[in-house]
């Protein structure tokens, strides 16, 4: 029996296989499925926070474990050291950069693993129930959850720090990693299902350019609710310029802008998923 991290305490690990590839993934709550996608590093203790919030929300959350050490802290001793916690960084996304499941580099490209995703979220909503799923990806997976959206199933998808393809070249900073097949699907639910795609940003943060904000509101027009918060709303404490959103960069306090980000997402989440 694999030992549960403590940071996951309460969790149930579970696996899922499609096509051939198998992840685990940590399932925690009750009510309609919605997918937390981790960031780099991986499924660390403040993605585990922000899945108990969806889950004390009223969901079955699902959080699928791609890269990394599940429950490890980004910076494991303590340090607010950019260079020490950048370092961490590098070595999951190095992994990443590998995979063939991901596309770190490629412009107009699905990753691989978005159909794994899809399939996972196929099997939650007929196990879960309720109308749909919702799924929020985070840094090098924030685009995932708008791959997601060609599935019927996905009614509330959100985009927390895109970060692919990594924004190397103007041309790669003013687009997102989905194909051009499935853009025009998303696009074409935008316009007969009313569906909505929500993202959140900082301003300043360069990993994830509001140019590609811009490119989501050309493509999706008003069906895209964009976030975009200043870079002095940051938890200071995060080791890494300001990023992380719902998680290392979040001030979880009444009126601060990443809280109010925060349960603006969940808020999301009951309105497509709760509200029938």
């Amino acid at each position: 029996m694999v030992e549960i991290p403590s940071a996951l305490t309460g969790f149930d690990r579970r696996e899922f296989t499609h096509e051939a590839i198998t992840h685990h993934y940590y399932r925690l709550g009750e009510g309609p499925a919605v997918i937390v996608i981790p960031e780099i590093p991986g499924v660390t203790p403040k993605v585990t926070e922000f899945a108990r919030r969806v889950a004390d929300a009223g969901f079955t959350v699902l959080v699928p474990s791609l890269f990394g050490v599940d429950g490890a802290e980004p910076n494991p001793d303590g340090l607010s050291d950019v260079a020490r916690a950048g370092a961490g960084m590098v070595r999951s996304l190095s992994k990443v950069c590998v995979s063939r499941e991901f596309a770190i580099f490629a412009v107009g490209k699905t990753s691989p693993v978005v159909t794994w995703l899809r399939a996972l979220g196929r099997s939650a909503h007929s196990e879960c129930g309720g109308p749909g799923i919702g799924a929020i990806g985070m840094c090098v997976t924030g685009g995932f959850a708008l791959g997601m959206s060609v599935d019927d199933t996905m009614l509330a998808p959100v985009l927390s720090q895109p970060s692919l393809p990594l924004a190397i070249t103007p041309n790669r900073r003013g687009t997102i990693d989905i194909s051009p097949e499935d853009l025009a699907c998303v696009r074409s639910r935008c316009r007969s299902e009313s569906l909505q795609v929500m993202g959140a940003r900082f301003e300043g943060d360069v990993l994830s350019p509001g140019g590609r904000f811009d490119f989501l509101r050309r493509e999706l027009g008003d069906s895209f609710i964009g976030v975009e918060l200043p870079d002095d709303s940051a938890n200071p404490s995060g080791t890494m310029p300001p990023h992380s959103v719902v998680t290392e960069h979040l001030i979880d306090e009444p009126g601060q802008p990443t809280h109010d980000t925060l349960e603006q997402i969940i808020g999301f989440f009951r309105q497509k998923l709760q509200n029938t």
